[in-house]
């Protein structure tokens, strides 16, 4: 019988404890946490054959065509250690020409905006290069 009335006053104390935590909490971090996904990059992108220099600004998380490509920002960061801080975002491209089921994008990698050798976007016609992230 005293058992009983221990699991029952267990079972109320942990109620309680949990609508504390609850109440507590602020209201900001109930809210889903969007801020990570808001923010633009801005990339520049070279039209080889006909020599056009072009300024394109990307909302995080949603596609973007330009010409035959369509873009995607995934990510993107400014590094917050240097003095001179490290832009970089993840992006994915897409070529609509290219029919290969195989390979779905032309790039799919992180890139810098210091350099964009590293990680370089290799087409016969584009050159994409990132200049700005904007959060």
């Amino acid at each position: 019988m005293l058992s009983k009335k221990n699991i029952r006053l267990g079972r109320v104390k942990i109620l309680n404890l949990i609508l504390f935590i609850l109440i507590l909490q602020p209201i900001s971090s109930l809210e889903p946490s969007d801020k990570i996904n808001k923010g633009y990059v801005e990339i520049k992108i070279l039209d080889k054959v006909y020599s056009q220099n072009s300024t394109l600004k990307l909302e995080i998380g949603k596609e973007k065509k330009y010409k035959n490509l369509i873009i995607k920002a995934l990510k993107c960061q400014n590094s917050k250690f240097d003095d001179e801080p490290e832009v970089t975002a993840y992006l994915q491209v897409k070529d609509i020409t290219i029919k290969n089921k195989d390979k779905v994008f032309v790039f799919n990698d992180w890139t810098f905006a210091s350099s964009p050798t590293i990680k370089p976007f290799d087409h016969p016609v584009y050159d994409i290069w990132l200049s700005k992230c904007i959060i």
